[in-house]
């Protein structure tokens, strides 16, 4: 009787076990599993900004709970400038996992991001790798190498030193830069054409040091002197193309250095500056090809 008590006791041990196991599995990570939940500490470099948007905003939270915080912590990481780093998906948030794949595989979402961080914590690769119990990895492969940086910035301060005076007004320093990348940079047309690539023209070490360039190019390198400024901006791109979003006298404007050193058939240099610090209507008058942007990403 014993034996029989036993085995009804075993089965319905069972039958609940497999009947209520994604409850049992949810309870056990919530109340066991998460305590060990620990993301990776923070650690922020020199070319950290502490700027928030519209889209993303720097985070403390890395243990999401919506698909916004998600988004907040990639920005947060890549703006951090650090290499690896672990967050954990609340056991609440039942669609953490499939939010952060449909994230991390859109191209797009991911290259929207990275435009928010300064140039030099922008990303060349990202993997999001996932494990166990909610743990997701990030392992981000910057774009600039140490040797790059170090180069660059000797060469924006001697560029600041050379050119910029205190008398001028923010207004009159970013167009002297504008001017100055213009007239020392040429746009990288064999690579644009036909991918020939003896440059690092999408790097602003394309435009500064090596002096050729592509809209790339252009947008890091201006960016680097507004960092140096004091000024808010970022990166604004279209399916195409992609340009300055400038922050200035309480008002955000487009800047495209690119536009303004058009190719010439004779090969003549020509300076422009019909896309110097302009409206969004201003822009779309002048172009609606390239520089159509998505507004629920770049809403300023």
């Amino acid at each position: 009787m014993k034996r029989i008590v036993f085995i009804i006791l075993i089965i319905l041990i069972f039958f609940v076990t497999f009947h209520y196991k994604e409850e049992i599995i949810s309870y056990y990570n919530k109340y066991f599993v998460a305590n060990d939940r620990v993301p990776t500490t923070l650690i922020k470099n020199g070319n950290y900004r502490d700027y928030n948007f519209n889209y993303v905003s720097n985070t403390t939270n890395f243990i999401p709970k919506s698909k916004q915080d998600i988004l907040n912590i990639y920005y947060t990481v890549i703006n951090s400038g650090m290499s690896n780093f672990t967050f954990y998906c609340d056991p609440d948030y039942t669609t953490c996992i499939n939010d952060v794949k449909n994230i991390a595989n859109n191209q797009v979402i991911i290259s929207n991001i990275n435009n928010f961080v300064h140039p030099y914590n922008g990303f060349k690769d990202l993997e999001t790798g996932f494990g166990e119990n909610g743990k997701i990895t990030l392992s981000i492969n910057r774009n600039y190498t140490d040797d790059m940086k170090l180069i660059l910035d000797y060469k924006v301060e001697d560029v600041i030193k050379k050119n910029i005076t205190d008398d001028m007004t923010t207004k009159e320093k970013i167009k002297t830069i504008h001017d100055y990348i213009i007239n020392h940079t040429k746009y990288d047309q064999e690579r644009s054409d036909n991918n020939i690539i003896k440059y690092k023209s999408d790097t602003a070490y394309g435009a500064l040091i090596e002096g050729y360039a592509l809209c790339g190019g252009y947008t890091d390198s201006m960016m680097l002197f507004l960092e140096k400024f004091g000024v808010k901006s970022y990166r604004i791109s279209s399916d195409n193309h992609i340009w300055n979003y400038v922050y200035l006298d309480n008002n955000w404007y487009n800047l495209d250095l690119t536009w303004d050193d058009p190719i010439t058939t004779d090969g003549k240099d020509i300076l422009e500056d019909n896309f110097f610090l302009i409206s969004d209507s201003k822009l779309l008058e002048l172009d609606t090809k390239e520089h159509t942007f998505d507004k629920t990403v770049y809403s300023e």
